[in-house]
């Protein structure tokens, strides 16, 4: 039986602005090459904290299978 842990997608129409940075309680996403945020998923609570923030709304908390 697989367990389940909850983490941030970040959509490919991110727009960069870096809301979702300052939003995150533990700083585990950063912007990649300027063009995209990119969450560390081992790192991810998974709180929606950063969805909530995300002005272009391309932010979502899923369940993945825990590795």
């Amino acid at each position: 039986m697989s367990t389940k842990k909850k983490i941030a997608i970040i959509g490919n129409e991110c727009v960069a602005c870096g809301v979702c940075i300052s939003a995150c309680p533990k700083r585990v996403i950063e912007i990649y090459k300027g063009i995209i945020a990119v969450v560390d998923e081992s790192e991810c609570l998974g709180c929606g904290k950063c969805a909530k923030e995300c002005p272009a709304g391309v932010i979502i908390v899923t369940e993945v299978a825990r590795t």
